[in-house]
């Protein structure tokens, strides 16, 4: 109880104290509000127990579209402490109290997946972000899963790399990376089947007690890991795009699962360095 006292009103204190330089930087549109959030983010991973084991590197090419599973909420946070980052997100989670807030904040491309006939701008605004300098994270799966499985791939929003093609003169290709996010480890315990839902967030879960479920918990392992870049010109298929990134981290998810948390008998820091894992037979 002390513990959770204590993480909520330190989170608290430091929305409080940051979010002026946020909406300033919004404003007035200053690189500030690309980094400011992930020194948010990582003082966020570090009041909750967040260790964050991160295999490889995100490509430092531009323009760049990031395509992720999705396991929680948290992976937002776990995402965003690595790396300046914008998320592509179902209209309603605008709506949400005080996630909905963050999320807007962190300059999040709001979508309303249900009206195929919005697809086209939705497409069109993730294109303007590609071309403007942000590296945009779809997760496309188009929903979230329990972590052990990689859902398929939906190919719809891909279409926004041929957006920016078609819409920009300054580039003749887009870095396409894949990205795997996969939870080992609940309070010093291996995530098997009866700890799952601990942590990851899916189906009809309420999000309030599983936020608060996962603020008490005090220690949570995750493995990022970054796959191959590709980069795709205007001739490339928006659905041979989305298999190639999903084979590529059901590949890395398996490979985190497999490998299982780090061992560690002491606290270990919010972030951990770099480290390489086997591949997978």
């Amino acid at each position: 109880m002390i513990r959770f006292a204590f993480t909520v009103t330190a989170l608290t204190a430091m929305t409080l104290a940051l979010l002026p330089f946020q909406l300033m930087a919004i404003r007035f549109d200053l690189p500030l509000q690309r980094t400011l959030p992930r020194l948010y983010h990582r003082a966020f991973c570090g009041l909750m127990g967040v260790r964050i084991r991160e295999v490889g590197q995100r490509s430092r090419q531009a323009p760049v579209l990031i395509l992720s599973n999705h396991v929680s909420w948290l992976d937002i946070s776990v995402i965003s402490a690595l790396t300046p980052v914008v998320f592509v997100a179902k209209s309603e989670v605008a709506t949400w109290p005080v996630f909905g807030w963050l999320a807007k904040l962190q300059r999040t491309i709001f979508i309303e997946r249900q009206r195929r006939q919005k697809t086209a701008a939705a497409t069109q605004e993730i294109a303007g972000r590609l071309l403007g300098g942000d590296a945009v994270v779809l997760f496309a799966e188009g929903t979230s899963s329990d972590g052990t499985r990689v859902l398929p791939f939906r190919s719809a929003l891909v279409g926004a790399v041929h957006q920016a093609l078609g819409d920009g003169t300054q580039h003749s290709a887009i870095t396409v990376q894949p990205l795997s996010v996969a939870y080992l480890g609940f309070r010093g315990v291996p995530i098997g089947r009866a700890l799952r839902e601990r942590v990851a967030w899916y189906g009809d879960a309420d999000l309030m007690p599983h936020f608060f479920g996962v603020l008490s918990a005090g220690a949570i392992d995750v493995t990022v890991s970054w796959g191959s870049a590709e980069a795709y010109d205007i001739s490339a298929d928006r659905k041979e795009i989305a298999r190639d990134a999903e084979k590529a981290v059901r590949r890395l998810t398996a490979a985190a699962l497999r490998a299982g948390p780090p061992g560690q008998t002491s606290p270990a820091p919010a972030l951990i360095p770099p480290q390489r894992l086997p591949d997978p037979a």
